[in-house]
């Protein structure tokens, strides 16, 4: 069985964003980049399967420019089999990288696609969801366990998801769609080995023209401004001059 695990390049979590002084969006130039965590935990679930010997391959997949590379590579050392990358320099948005994935699905005919519930830098959370939609394929988001029985067609997977009440275990047939959530799992250390072995699998890049999907983006960003900033706390004597503040100064009650 075929595993399909998209990765995306976003700014390193342990990075200050910072707003560009125009207002268009936010600073990356000179800024750390990396694999978004939950993409990562996704490559880590799909190697695990491998490792249990339900996979056969796990082929990573990542949209944008030819730094993306990067991100495939990493994919790659911690397990990844192949790597696509679909080559734009367009802005990419949700529903325009699920085409290009469901394009994907369709050619490579993976039994399952892991992907993040979400990128730390947009928190969309819509391209999973987007992608079993487009490809017609039954979906389980926020997974945080995964398991496998039989092959492709005649298997299925069950997935237990964290929802507002809890924990609920739903039961899928394959092909599926799922979206990891944090506690899934922890994604293995990348050892150096693993880093040159990754530098020698195949990478194949390909345009979005080439899989026939228009990537124009359908949304406008009109402004992107920094959240204000939080003011300095008080102390009050007693509950009374507390609630006054709050009915009279915040204007909360």
């Amino acid at each position: 069985m075929k595993i399909l695990v998209p990765v995306k390049r976003v700014v390193d979590y342990n990075v200050k964003v910072r707003v560009k002084s125009d207002g268009t969006g936010v600073a990356i130039s000179d800024v750390k980049m990396s694999m978004n965590p939950f993409d990562e935990i996704a490559v880590e679930e799909a190697v695990r399967l491998k490792e249990r010997g339900v996979a056969t391959e796990i082929i990573a997949v990542s949209c944008g420019d030819a730094k993306c590379q990067e991100t495939l590579r990493t994919a790659m050392a911690i397990g990844a089999d192949r790597g696509i990358l679909v080559e734009t320099t367009e802005e990419l948005q949700p529903l325009a990288v699920a085409k290009l994935l469901k394009a994907l699905v369709d050619k490579e005919q993976p039994g399952l696609v892991i992907l993040g519930k979400q990128a730390i830098d947009d928190d969309a959370n819509q391209t999973g969801q987007m992608l079993a939609a487009l490809a017609d394929l039954p979906q389980a988001t926020f997974a945080s366990k995964v398991e496998v029985s039989g092959t492709d067609a005649e298997g299925r997977v069950q997935v237990t998801r964290e929802v507002d009440g809890g924990l609920e275990t739903i039961s899928l047939s394959l092909p599926a769609v799922i979206t990891t959530d944090l506690r899934l799992n922890e994604p293995r250390y990348v050892t150096l080995p693993n880093i040159m072995k990754a530098k020698k699998k195949q990478l194949d890049t390909l345009k979005p023209e080439d899989l026939g999907v228009d990537v124009k983006p359908r949304l406008k960003t009109l402004k992107v401004s920094e959240p204000p900033k939080r003011g300095a706390g008080i102390k009050v004597p007693d509950v009374a001059t507390l609630v006054d503040k709050l009915k009279n100064e915040a204007k909360v009650i």
